[in-house]
């Protein structure tokens, strides 16, 4: 039986069909909460910190980059949200994997979904230690990283509200920094205050080299950079079988994505941009950071230093969410031990939350023994991960749209503008940053790393197959009524 079809009790046991959307877990996630995981994610580290290193390579033009990826994402969110209003359930993209294209791209998925977040998990503890570092130095790195694991690791097994909390409050406290840093960058643009008043101007987009000082080449090698910044916007996806009204909140939070991306990413860099010439930013530093030193802002490096800290933490906080979610389908679908099905007293799926985050404390060890350069290892394979998931959902929507026009399966509340044509825009997207992936050299071993990844869970799929062959088998899933 598909998670989509029978719901688990707290207790463990299996629940009356119509609590299928939300397969025994607790509607804890209210309007704003959903709202602001869906801002939530799509601010984080790789804007805070990696946009340092992209705009040395790319200059202005990053702007112009941050805007194309934008517009693809809304294309993913919009295929999704189509999907989640048709059937939501908390497996979410897995599910419409094993729907669409059958159980073993479902498997597959749900795997390769959990990956990510464990191994953006170990960077973004390693990273958070670190930040601690500014404030205490003579704090050992390994006693903060394991600190904020057990703080997050206990708020995701009380219950999802406190989740949601979190993910609210920290959402909060990235989007005012960010307001903050633009009201002040327009008001050194405009009234010209502040040590950088002299030379802050929206001729510093193109008056040194050009707005494409690199050449269009190398801001095109940017995209993949820019791509894990937008990791984990399809976050909103798997909190469908948990939020009150999925079928008000989720467009809400779909559909407010594009002006999220024009004042955080693309607003943001814009005035940063202006207010400092791009030739004064280089790699390791963030932009922000640089940006309030110029101005003159003396507090500046520290507020921004605990906006990272956020936006680490709250990553982390979601991929602990995520991944007991995603074991927890795996189980159900018997592709992973069944003990990952049961959810605690809590309506929280506890083993699975454990065990991944047995896994993150494995990172936090690792990250003390290996080379810098590691760090950037593990963000290239989440980014890869991620796009795999991406792709999926495209497909999925693909399919589903030729099922509907076939009079196969229902129309969705929510259907995606421009229908299929847009899906088949960002999977040509997708393909083609996966083509900058493997000819960047630093990056590519992500793709070994995958290849790894896809052999291993093969090998997982024959033993399974092996023990039990209706596991291939395809399953009608049960249509789920939006409450």
């Amino acid at each position: 039986m598909t998670s989509s079809q029978v719901g688990t009790a707290h207790d463990g046991s299996e629940a009356a069909h119509g609590d299928a959307p939300g397969e025994g877990y607790e509607r804890g996630l209210g309007s704003r909460q959903v709202q602001m995981i869906a801002i939530g994610g799509a601010i984080g580290v790789g804007l805070f910190l990696n946009a340092g290193a992209n705009i040395a390579k790319a200059g202005p033009s990053l702007i112009l980059m941050y805007a194309l990826a934008g517009v693809i994402i809304f294309f993913i969110m919009r295929a999704l949200g189509e999907l989640l209003l048709y059937r939501p359930v908390s497996g979410s993209f897995a599910e419409y994997s094993r729907e669409f294209l059958g159980p073993f791209f479902g498997y597959f998925t749900a795997w390769t979904y959990w990956l990510m977040w464990v191994v953006t998990g170990m960077a973004e503890l390693t990273a958070a230690a670190i930040y601690i570092n500014y404030w205490f130095p003579s704090v050992p790195q390994w006693v903060s990283a394991l600190v904020f694991l057990v703080v997050l690791f206990a708020a995701n097994l009380i219950s999802v509200k406190v989740f949601g909390e979190i993910e609210f409050w920290a959402s909060m406290i990235k989007v005012t920094a960010l307001i903050g840093m633009i009201v002040i960058g327009l008001g050194v643009l405009t009234f010209g205050f502040s040590s950088a008043g002299d030379t802050a101007a929206v001729a510093n987009l193109w008056q040194f080299d050009g707005f494409f000082p690199k050449g269009v080449g190398s801001s095109l090698m940017t995209l993949q950079g820019v791509m894990f910044a937008y990791l984990a916007v399809e976050l909103v996806g798997v909190t469908a079988g948990e939020s009150e009204n999925p079928e008000k909140t989720l467009p809400k939070a779909i559909n407010t994505l594009p002006w999220r991306i024009a004042l955080f990413y693309v607003g943001a860099l814009t005035v940063i941009l202006c207010v400092v010439k791009w030739t004064e930013f280089a790699p390791g530093v963030s932009p922000f950071v640089k940006a309030f030193a110029v101005i003159g802002i003396p507090a500046g490096a520290g507020i921004v230093n605990f906006v990272v800290l956020t936006a680490a933490l709250s990553s982390c906080n979601s991929g602990m969410f995520s991944t007991g979610r995603m074991l927890r389908t795996l189980a159900a679908n018997g592709e992973a031990p069944r003990a990952f099905s049961k959810l605690s007293a809590t309506k929280t799926p506890a083993l699975g939350i454990t065990v991944s985050v047995a896994f993150m404390g494995i990172g936090v060890l690792l990250n003390y023994v290996v080379p810098e350069k590691a760090f950037g290892y593990v963000t290239s394979v989440a980014t890869a991960a991620g796009i795999w998931t991406w792709l999926m959902i495209l497909i999925s929507h693909v399919l589903y749209r030729r099922a509907v026009e076939a009079g196969r399966l229902p129309a969705s509340s929510f259907p995606a503008p421009g229908g299929a044509v847009c899906s088949y825009v960002a999977i040509a997207f997708l393909l083609f940053v996966t083509g900058l992936i493997a000819y960047d050299a630093d990056s590519r071993v992500c793709l070994y790393v995958m290849a790894g990844w896809a052999v291993a869970l093969g090998i997982g799929w024959a033993v399974l197959r092996s023990r039990d062959p209706r596991i291939a088998e395809r399953r009608e899933p049960e249509p789920a009524n939006v409450r």
